[in-house]
């Protein structure tokens, strides 16, 4: 579940105006810190998102930064960074994303439970929102374990 992976310490905020590679820089610093992924997994998400990447919008604003698991990925884990002004992905208006997320998998299964988990919050648009509306990382985690147990 979404809930054992997203911890407080892996939810960030800023109120800075970001580009894209700062702010997927910003959103994996809390799993590279934790030793979760290497410098080398957040340089493929770089490099793949520079090479056309605009696959990671999810839309509504939100984007999955993640690489394939042999370049870096050590533990299953995901963080979030909130912005206040959106960070568009390869500068395109078209990809403005103010909700990223940093999931990286050591192997398919992992990669799938985390996904389902991810997606069922992700495609609830009140919960999408509110979001949005959290104002820390307490908030975020009160969120999330409320989706989920009322699943």
């Amino acid at each position: 579940m979404l809930s054992d992976l997203l911890t407080e310490k892996k939810i960030r905020f800023s109120h800075d105006k970001l580009s894209w590679r700062d702010a997927v820089t910003q959103v994996a610093r809390p799993l590279l810190d934790a030793g979760d992924i290497t410098p080398g997994y957040v340089q493929a998400m770089l490099e793949s998102i520079a090479a056309g990447g605009t696959y990671i919008d999810l839309g509504h604003g939100i984007a999955l930064a993640h690489a394939r698991p042999e370049k870096g990925a050590v533990r299953t884990a995901v963080s979030m960074l909130r912005l206040a002004q959106p960070a568009p992905l390869l500068d395109q208006p078209e990809h403005a994303v103010d909700l990223y997320f940093c999931f990286a998998a050591v192997d398919a299964e992992a990669h799938m439970s985390a996904m389902a988990s991810l997606a069922r919050i992700l495609s609830d648009a009140r919960t999408r929102q509110a979001l949005r509306d959290a104002a820390s990382a307490p908030d975020v985690i009160k969120l999330i374990t409320q989706f989920e147990e009322s699943q």
